[in-house]
């Protein structure tokens, strides 16, 4: 990914400081977080710096951020880079330890582009929330569907897997069953001169109510954060419908508050499936928490992160999943372990890489296609600047992407063999391209009898196109 050298200064709430996932290094100011100097206008990182590193390095590293320390030649500065992580983690202070302040970095195609690739894939890349404080200041600045979209999908796959099973009831009824409460009916019905109502206690096939119940309260907070949004995008709209649809499922259960006491007894003792509950049991101690959902509610917010490569993986699959379904190719799936080959090296100890992995392969007669995902800017520069003008990093980098591409290549002894890098493109320099038809660029190798057709592609990412729309279902 090509990193600009120009230097950004903080853009921050209170403390908050905004990066842009393989963007632009930020400078940080110490103030927040080191011991204040007696003339605040030569307030500097000094000797502090390695120190907040140190007690930040587990946030810095779980949301994929690089630091940069340099020496000026008066004092000492601080800088943040982020890679391909998107999300928000807390910064500790060096004076006391405690939060005073944290990191958002946010995509580079925007959050309404990561969020319909989400909403297409079937939230196949799931944010990660991560044990850690909440992020000051970030509720205002990442959209509620990022917590919103996981906690609603998982609440949906609990209801699917929600197993019937024989629960205990107690009901007042005309005729007996199961055990009659007779203390209850000597003090309840039978002193009011009820003698015909008859207090009992029954095993009832059913769902377990308070499971549901909680799920109602979960889903009916998630649409309140969602609907009170100041801006609604496709992602809010399709979410707050499907919150609707589980509310209309669940309206003959009253709301319980999901108490971390009550998830833990439903989940020793439950007759749901092991991971759905487990799921939506952490999802809703998201909520009952109320550490933020985004969107500005609270001016707090989870700290999260979500890897934009895994994300992007999701999406080519997807696509080319439809696209082998419309044209009767067979797909293998690396994620799957559907197209391993070993590497076997002599002495076996002496090794390096033990497999070769590639994300896709789609076969059909004698052609065979191979797809690798790349979550990088290549194609994108390559067109701006032209390949001459590249910088000497990102063209070894897109050296290894092709190296890489053409040895999954020699796997195959197909008589046509196709080697596809696919990388992301804006909307516009898409639509651009497209038009044009040069989206897909392609060389041509031919060695003996093998034919190999190498193409560079671009999809864009996050666009709703009649060409790139992707529904869950193709998953």
């Amino acid at each position: 990914m090509a990193q600009s050298s120009v230097e950004i200064e903080t853009s921050s709430v209170g403390a908050l400081v905004n990066l842009m996932d393989n963007g632009p290094a930020v400078s940080l100011d110490p103030t927040p977080f080191v011991p204040q100097t007696r003339d605040a206008a030569t307030q500097a990182w000094g000797i502090f710096a390695e120190s907040f590193l140190s007690i930040n390095r587990p946030a810095l590293q779980a949301l994929g951020v690089n630091a940069e320390v340099q020496s000026a030649t008066r004092h000492v500065k601080l800088r943040f880079r982020a890679s391909d992580k998107i999300g928000a983690v807390p910064l500790k202070s060096v004076a006391n330890g405690k939060i005073a302040g944290g990191v958002v970095v946010a995509p580079r195609f925007g959050w309404r582009g990561i969020g319909a690739v989400l909403s297409q894939t079937g939230w196949a890349a799931m944010p990660n929330i991560l044990a850690l404080p909440s992020v000051p200041g970030s509720g205002r600045e990442v959209p509620p569907w990022v917590i919103a979209g996981p906690v609603l999908h998982r609440i949906e796959l609990l209801l699917r897997n929600l197993k019937r099973g024989y629960q205990e009831r107690e009901e007042v009824l005309r005729r007996p069953r199961g055990t009659i409460l007779w203390g209850d009916y000597i003090k309840g019905s039978l002193a009011r001169g009820h003698w015909d109502r008859l207090p009992c206690r029954f095993p009832d096939l059913a769902a377990d109510p308070r499971l549901r119940g909680m799920a109602r309260w979960t889903v009916e907070r998630v649409y309140a954060s969602l609907v009170r949004s100041p801006e609604q995008d496709q992602v809010a709209s399709a979410l707050i419908q499907l919150s609707r649809q589980l509310l209309t499922g669940l309206n003959d259960v009253m709301a319980i508050f999901p108490s971390e006491r009550s998830l833990q007894t439903i989940l020793r003792g439950s007759l749901v499936a092991g991971s759905a509950l487990s799921a939506a049991a952490e999802a809703m101690e998201w909520v009952a928490d109320d550490r933020g959902l985004g969107g500005g509610r609270t001016l707090d917010g989870l700290s999260w992160a979500l890897a934009l490569d895994h994300l992007w993986e999701a999406y080519v699959e997807a696509i080319y999943r439809k696209e082998a379904a419309m044209t009767g190719a067979s797909l293998s799936v690396g994620r799957k372990r559907e197209t391993v080959v070993p590497v076997h090296w002599t002495p076996s100890w002496n090794r390096s890489l033990g497999h070769l992995v590639p994300d896709l392969v789609l076969q059909k007669g004698a052609e065979v296609e191979i797809v690798d995902a790349k979550y990088k800017a290549h194609l994108a520069e390559i067109d701006e600047f032209g390949w001459r003008n590249l910088r000497e990093e990102i063209q070894e980098a897109h050296r290894a992407d092709l190296h890489q591409i053409l040895a999954y290549a020699a796997l195959h002894d197909a008589e046509v063999i196709t080697a596809t890098l696919v990388y992301p493109l804006p909307q516009a320099l898409w639509s651009e391209l497209h038009a044009k038809g040069l989206d897909v660029t392609r060389a041509e190798m031919n060695r003996g009898s093998r034919h190999i057709v190498l193409h560079l592609r671009g999809l864009p990412f996050g666009v709703r196109s009649r060409e790139s729309r992707v529904s869950a279902d193709v998953l």
